[in-house]
């Protein structure tokens, strides 16, 4: 699933693209609708796109926004969509269908020489979570509206006060949009990772220096992403994703940290990875929903 720092850097990537400085930005030609089930409200007409030029390209939490004329196009790429972009899309319309499309957005840009660049939203699988929504204001969209602040907005006193009013596990509050914004899967596996603590710890029975450790270890893990997407096309950003990480999706490959071997707990339709010497004093985590230590 694409979080923060991939939705970040496909918003800086957009941004130079639509929005390129030098040149007057680019404008919506034609949004086309391939899967209906990912347009989640029909409240403002996809014209409203084109009424004018684009003005911003923005992140919230996972959600990508891109302005232009009198209304918002905020995408969620869910678990399994991504944004492709192309220099020159192929003239003419897509047939609807069951694929991987899912919606396709057309800009006329000064800079295009007669081309016609956008993107395609895509995903794969059958489950499609990907959503869509077209709005006069983004905090109509319901996702939106539940977030907490980014979690670089979040203070050291401000997050000690969220962990510890927090009944739960460690790993379920870092993926809590309305508690911290932008975190999901691979990144708490890796802040947990590098914070030394076990995913199923529970959060308000962390100590003080624990809570201090996740705290530092969010933030230099997030920094550390944004900087290996920053500057990256939309093409690179899964792949060198994936390089970066050190035990998110890494089952049975050796940790760099300790050398211990990554080991994974599945859920119906998720995973976690973690390292037994590093987070859990060698101890192994049951693999099976409502997983608790092994004695």
């Amino acid at each position: 699933m694409p979080e923060m720092p991939e939705v970040q850097g496909l918003a800086d990537f957009l941004r130079t693209k639509l929005l390129p400085g030098d040149a007057p930005p680019a404008r919506v030609a034609e949004v086309e609708v391939l899967s209906f089930a990912v347009l989640k409200t029909a409240a403002v007409p996809l014209e409203a796109l084109q009424s004018g030029p684009v003005t911003a390209v923005e992140r919230r939490g996972k959600y990508l926004i891109i302005t232009a004329g009198e209304a918002h196009l905020v995408m969620h790429l869910a678990k399994a969509g991504w944004l492709r972009w192309s220099e020159a899309l192929k003239p003419g319309k897509l047939r609807p269908g069951k694929g991987r499309m899912a919606l396709r957005v057309r800009f006329a840009s000064p800079e295009a020489d007669g081309d016609e660049p956008g993107f395609d939203l895509t995903e794969a699988g059958t489950k499609k979570s990907l959503a869509v929504y077209l709005v006069r204001d983004p905090g109509e969209v319901p996702g939106i509206a539940r977030l907490g602040p980014e979690a670089f907005d979040v203070g050291f006193q401000a997050f000690a006060a969220l962990v510890a009013g927090h009944r739960g596990q460690i790993k379920g509050l870092l993926r809590d949009q309305s508690v911290i914004a932008g975190i999901g899967n691979a990144y708490s596996d890796e802040i947990l990772h590098a914070a030394h603590l076990s995913p199923f710890a529970n959060a308000s029975r962390l100590h003080p220096e624990e809570v201090e450790r996740l705290y530092q270890a969010m933030r230099a893990v997030l920094e550390s992403a944004n900087e290996n997407a920053a500057g990256r096309p939309a093409a690179e950003l899964k792949d060198s994703k994936r390089r970066a990480l050190r035990v998110h999706a890494r089952t049975g490959e050796l940790c760099p940290v300790c050398g211990d071997t990554v080991r994974e707990v599945s859920f119906a339709d998720s995973s976690l990875q973690y390292c037994p010497a590093c987070q859990t004093g060698g101890k192994l985590l049951a693999d099976r929903r409502m997983s608790r230590l092994l004695k």
